[in-house]
């Protein structure tokens, strides 16, 4: 049998942790590449339908990466991201899929082994969690 290998996407603040992760990679820093990484200008700007699309098209995790708080380029976006994940998670539960699949970090644009060290923690939870498929066939049970 095939090794589960998670199937994580991950909405980037081109500002701070997409800078992160692309420091990471120039670094060479090691972690399990196992996430689709896109940009937005801000995770504020993150619409929630798109976490949940990303869910119902397969995606085992989803990962969210922002600025610090107080240190937004558009000031209060990372606040509206944290809230709407704070109410995300409580919809997953209602859904049957577990809330831990859904994680929030703050990583600024100089922390590139923090994005590798999150990133890989966040697989390896993932990869402990198993397939949202098989998840998703014990809540219908």
């Amino acid at each position: 049998m095939e090794e589960f290998k998670p199937r994580i996407i991950a909405f980037l603040c081109k500002w701070c942790a997409g800078a992160g992760a692309d420091l990471a990679g120039v670094s060479r820093l090691q972690y399990e590449a196992t996430a689709v990484p896109i940009k937005f200008n801000c995770t504020g700007r993150l619409d929630p339908t798109f976490v949940m699309k990303a869910f119902s098209e397969g995606a085992d995790g989803v990962f969210i990466g922002g600025c610090h708080p107080g240190d937004c380029h558009y000031l209060s976006g990372n606040y509206n991201a944290l809230k709407r994940v704070i109410i995300l998670k409580k919809v997953l539960e209602q859904y049957g899929i577990n809330p831990a699949r859904l994680r929030l970090e703050w990583v600024s644009a100089s922390e590139g082994s923090r994005f590798a060290r999150v990133m890989t923690e966040f697989s390896r939870e993932i990869k402990a969690l198993g397939p949202l498929a098989a998840e998703e066939e014990k809540a219908c049970v």
